[in-house]
């Protein structure tokens, strides 16, 4: 299929990337790797990625939300799947007739998933999230061998994992991490000293993978890595990962417009000379910011992004390609030619991440699978 013939913009996922930046990490650090594909897979698309990334040696998901597990498992995912986060009370069954495990962090979810496991005749396969430092959900460490006691004795549940997040992992505040793990091995010692060790024990998000063996325990949570979009500039991924999304567009007009004219709304922008200008069908409403400095790729070169991004539209000066045509190729994320635009690139212009650049990319731009 050309998609340029099909869509007026389009994300191509390149699946063997995936799969690439899977076998990499399952190599590196020796044990069972988590794909983590909430959030559509980071913009990416869910179902293909969690297929692609089990197909390269993964043997989990990780979602954020019960719909999330829901839409895998409706889409023929077997795997274990687990909700990384909050789930509301109201979806327990669902999540267990669904046979998603669970994140739990206080009693209080305890006794209402044990019921929910009664009423649906399901067992709920739980995990103790402990905050070793993050101060987001997560149980303290001193609370944390009781409440693995009540999971074990819990009617209908399996304590079935502990893990723990990590807030610095990508950052060189190492001696932070460090600490965090401290906590992290002092309260799973408690735990299996007092015989109630779980399946899994997990810590390490893709930065952690990468530079911290000693954090591997059982599991390793790969998110912005598989992606090939580097954790941070002070973790970025090995050179042998490839980044698996491409965002296309191409040129709905092209025209030559005088010089004193303005360009898109508010007019912000007006040419100084004659010039010619490039209508590309991609707005704020497919997730290309409302920014200035945005830049694409025509020709193989960089150009500008000129006035208002539109709801559907962005205008460009193509000054230095000045063959291009209606229907030619634009490369918002990706290669063209000797030419490139990361999303790092885009986090930086936007003063962001690349991981909000990826998630941005709107539903209604189709996923292109290669």
């Amino acid at each position: 299929m050309d998609s340029a013939k099909t869509y007026s913009t389009w994300v191509e996922i390149d699946l063997s990337a995936i799969e690439n930046n899977v076998r990499y990490v399952s190599r590196h650090t020796g044990v069972q790797v988590m794909a983590i594909v909430k959030a559509n897979a980071y913009g990416h698309g869910a179902v293909a990625v969690a297929k692609a990334a089990l197909r390269a040696g993964a043997s989990w998901c990780g979602v954020a939300r019960v719909e999330e597990g829901v839409e895998l498992r409706q889409n023929g995912v077997a795997c274990p799947i687990l909700l990384l986060g909050y789930a509301p009370p109201e979806s327990y069954a669902l999540a267990l007739k669904n046979d998603l495990s669970l994140s739990v962090w206080s009693a209080e979810q305890i006794s209402p998933l044990a019921h929910a496991a009664s009423s649906v005749g399901a067992p709920a396969r739980l995990h103790l999230k402990v905050d070793t430092g993050m101060s987001r959900n997560g149980a303290q460490p001193e609370d944390a061998l009781q409440l693995a006691q009540i999971l074990a004795g819990a009617p209908g549940v399996v304590f079935e994992g502990v893990f723990t997040h990590f807030a610095l992992a990508d950052e060189p505040e190492r001696h932070v991490t460090q600490e965090q793990e401290a906590r992290f091995i002092q309260v799973c010692q408690a735990i299996e000293e007092s015989g109630l060790r779980p399946q899994v024990i997990h810590a390490a998000n893709s930065a952690a993978a990468l530079t911290r063996p000693s954090a591997a325990f059982d599991l390793v949570r790969l998110g912005i890595a598989m992606y090939g979009l580097h954790p941070s500039r002070q973790a970025p991924c090995p050179a042998e990962f490839r980044p698996a999304l491409a965002w296309k567009t191409v040129l709905s007009q092209v025209k030559r417009l005088p010089p004193g004219r303005g360009v898109s709304y508010g007019h912000e922008y007006v040419t100084q000379t004659e010039e010619l200008i490039g209508t590309m069908p991609v707005g704020y409403a497919d997730g290309f910011h409302r920014l200035k400095g945005n830049q694409a790729l025509v020709s193989g070169v960089k150009v500008p992004v000129v006035g208002r991004v539109c709801m559907d539209y962005a205008m460009l000066s193509l000054q230095a390609t000045p063959a291009a045509q209606p229907g030619d190729e634009v490369v918002l994320i990706g290669r063209q030619g000797e030419a490139h635009i990361s999303a790092e690139d885009i986090a930086a212009r936007w003063g962001t991440i690349n991981y909000e650049v990826a998630c941005a990319v709107g539903a209604r731009v189709p996923r292109v699978y290669l």
